[in-house]
């Protein structure tokens, strides 16, 4: 293996499953998929940790495949965070520069950053980063990138992305648990975008909807830069239980139902959804099933359009929307929300992975993808130690959530 060669990790905990990527970094750049893993979740409500152990152990479970596959232990990672208390907000700050000759170098970039997010964020959130918009030097605005430049007076603008602290703490206690070190937080649907969005529709106009199992996030993407985050506590699981207790069965079958008869086109016809459970035959109402699926979706997009005008981009998306997430599985779920909001949407897909990635492009993965290509993109330290160097995986692997617990008695 290529010395210059890194390895990064993401990992995405959502309310309903977990899911880590792990990808090498080569000296161009290209970032190959070598290992990925799911399982289920636990311990988790509406995408904030409610028990510490339940994400721990889950993550530690899952990982133990991903490890396996890649030939790589992982202590650490970019992990995504969630929940409807994760927003963002554009705040102004500046520096004096002293002379008028002074070049602008890092330091001064990280003192115009402090200024500005200095009093604009309460004490009980935690900020997550601070993505510059734009800088105005001694009157010149709309510069991207000044450093280097000479000037007396350094503006900037920027996006502020943060989350109550308890949420992100939590998040980190359990990633503790299992024995990994959140490199970043970041939101899913930033993640998602990262890993689904070209240039060109950043640049246009674009939003990101994020459906996830209980949360449905919104980015809005314009002039290259991220203008819009918010999150909305509601998800695709909120259709599973209104058809479980409308058809009068377990969720398991419900969500069977969605993924099996349920169509963004909503076409109703006499016929009727039959499954079978055991021996047995279940036959449904396909206007009822339809009405149901509709009427929840509604309340979801309804929200999502609310989110859009809040943030001053009604009707103003060139590029419309791309969908990702585990309930963008939904068929034709994009032909029903371009009638809904009327604009142009698609399913969004990762791609430009190599390794093997075609497994998992699919719009669940997205977050997972996006947090891995973040970690490369970052000058930080390789994130994950490679297992070829000790006698065996298994002598290296970390010990479980459960026998860390006990091995203390």
């Amino acid at each position: 293996m290529d010395e210059n060669t890194r390895y990064v990790a993401g990992i995405d905990v959502g309310s309903e499953n977990v899911r880590a990527v792990v990808a090498t970094v080569g000296k161009d750049g290209a970032v190959s998929v070598v290992g990925y893993n799911e399982g289920k979740n636990a311990g988790m409500q509406k995408g904030t940790v409610d028990t510490l152990s339940g994400p721990a152990e889950a993550i530690d479970k899952m990982l133990l495949e991903v490890e396996r596959m890649s030939g790589f232990n992982i202590d650490s990672a970019f992990v995504s965070i969630n929940g409807s208390n994760v927003m963002s907000v554009q705040a102004d700050g500046r520096i004096a520069l002293g002379t008028p000759d002074h070049e602008i170098t890092d330091e001064d970039l990280d003192r115009v950053e402090g200024a500005t997010v200095l009093g604009k964020i309460p004490a009980n959130r935690e900020i997550l980063d601070v993505l510059p918009l734009s800088y105005t030097l001694d009157g010149q605005s709309g510069i991207k990138d000044p450093l280097g430049m000479t000037g007396l007076l350094l503006e900037m603008r920027a996006n502020v992305i943060s989350a109550l602290m308890p949420t992100a703490v939590n998040l980190r206690k359990s990633l503790d648990g299992a024995t990994i070190t959140a490199e970043k937080l970041v939101p899913s649907v930033m993640a998602a975008a990262t890993a689904v969005l070209t240039e060109k529709q950043r640049e246009n106009g674009v939003a990101v909807i994020d459906l996830g199992y209980a949360t449905t996030g919104i980015a809005i993407y314009e002039n290259g830069d991220l203008q819009y985050v918010s999150v909305i506590p509601v998800g695709a699981n909120n259709i599973t239980n209104d058809l479980a207790i409308l058809l009068q069965v377990p969720t398991e079958v419900a969500e069977d139902i969605k993924r099996r008869f349920v169509t963004g086109v909503f076409k109703d016809d006499d016929k009727e959804i039959v499954i079978k459970k055991g021996h047995s035959e279940l036959a449904f109402s396909r206007k009822e099933v339809n009405r149901v699926v509709r009427d929840r979706l509604d309340e979801i997009f309804a929200g999502v359009e609310n989110e859009i005008k809040l943030a001053g981009y009604a009707k103003k998306l060139p590029e419309g929307i791309v969908l990702v997430g585990g309930g963008a599985r939904m068929r034709d779920l994009d032909v029903y929300v371009k009638s809904i909001l009327q604009t142009a949407t698609r399913i969004g897909t990762p791609t430009g992975f190599g390794g093997i990635a075609d497994a998992i492009s699919t719009p669940d993965y997205a977050c997972a993808l996006g947090l891995a290509l973040l970690s490369a993109e970052s000058p930080s330290k390789p994130a994950i130690k490679s297992a070829k160097k000790a006698k065996s995986l298994k002598k290296n692997a970390k010990p479980s959530f459960l026998k860390k617990i006990f091995g203390k008695f």
